[in-house]
């Protein structure tokens, strides 16, 4: 029988308290290395019966994550209300997933308990912040988001890391503390929650727009360009929604996006490169290509940058190309035909 969750969330933020990661993809199986890490037992959930067997058995996470030895102290389950007993959670599914996993968690998310989104992305069809996702389907929670400039095989390898999370009140200092114990990843603390959802979701799309840049061999200086207009735009809706400047210039802002924009391990960096040589979007994210989330971050972005009147031209570019209705040459024209003004 599993422990009831008032007993496991005694000292839930301590040494050897159990943490529960709800995805074993790459970015939750390197979440649950950097747990293990700072002397925290984990519970990590996966969809997958082989990834389950294969964890407990090998160690390893060959279907996300290979080649990374994963701690002892990480016990993978199929039982997603088991993970939920853990003092505190980690959503590390897929974002246009999260509403789903919340709907079905919803009775096992104890009031009080920490819940700490470590996706990036905006709800298509409501133009939601994860964030405000979880406020709705998970109000009685304590609500946290991780984000930052961070690799899951950088991360699950112990390479220097920072990242930003976001909590209101102890419990973003209890989260620091938890996984600040790992040697290499350095969290840092806000209560900002709007601004590190919205600049971990935003940099994606931008990310995108860089890559189709670099893939129709636009140079350097257009792909800087680029990325110094996508911040004003990320700062111009930020503060339509509330969010602190500082922290979208910080880690999980523009720290995120440099990282994202600039290197071909970044699943939407090379997303656009594919689709600036020519490819269309079904050919690169069919079967067997990893999963770019600024693909359908894009158009939920627009929808809520119109609903602030807030003007986002090179995020509107990137939903059109995506959409087929432009091709990348054709959104560049288009954005480098608007009216001139100052900076």
């Amino acid at each position: 029988m599993p422990e009831s969750t008032s007993s496991r969330n005694n000292g839930r933020f301590g040494s050897g308290a159990e943490i529960g990661v709800i995805g074993a993809g790459a970015w939750g199986t390197a979440l649950a290395c950097v747990a293990a890490a700072g002397g925290h037992k984990v519970l990590l959930w996966a969809r997958e019966p082989e990834v389950v067997q294969s964890l407990n058995a090998t160690r390893e996470n060959p279907l996300f994550l290979p080649n990374i030895r994963v701690p002892d102290t990480v016990t993978a389950t199929s039982d997603v209300e088991e993970a939920c007993q853990a003092g505190a959670i980690l959503l590390a599914v897929p974002a246009q997933h999260l509403r789903s996993m919340l709907t079905a968690l919803r009775p096992a998310l104890a009031a009080g308990k920490p819940v700490m989104l470590c996706a990036k992305g905006i709800e298509t069809g409501t133009g939601k912040l994860l964030t405000e996702m979880l406020s709705e389907l998970a109000p009685d929670v304590e609500p946290a988001i991780l984000s930052g400039p961070s690799f899951a095989r950088d991360v699950a390898q112990g390479l220097p890391t920072a990242v930003a999370i976001a909590a209101r009140g102890p419990i973003g200092a209890q989260l620091q503390a938890t996984f600040g114990a790992s040697p290499g990843f350095r969290p840092y603390v806000t209560e900002d929650l709007t601004g590190v959802a919205l600049g971990g979701a935003a940099k994606n799309v931008y990310a995108i727009a860089c890559g189709m840049v670099q893939g129709e061999g636009l140079g350097e200086s257009a792909r800087a360009s680029l990325l110094a207009r996508g911040m004003a735009e990320l700062l111009r809706l930020g503060t339509a929604l509330g969010a602190r400047p500082e922290t979208l210039m910080g880690l999980s802002g523009l720290g995120d996006l440099v990282l994202t924009a600039t290197s071909m391990s970044s699943r939407n960096f090379a997303l656009g490169v594919a689709l600036g040589k020519g490819a269309s979007l079904a050919e690169a994210t069919g079967p067997g290509k990893p999963l770019a989330e600024g693909a359908a971050t894009a158009p939920a972005l627009v929808m809520r940058g119109r609903r602030h009147h807030v003007e986002l031209p090179i995020a509107q570019a990137v939903a059109d190309v995506l959409a087929g209705k432009l091709n990348v040459k054709q959104a560049a024209e288009r954005l480098l035909a608007r009216p001139m003004g100052p900076e």
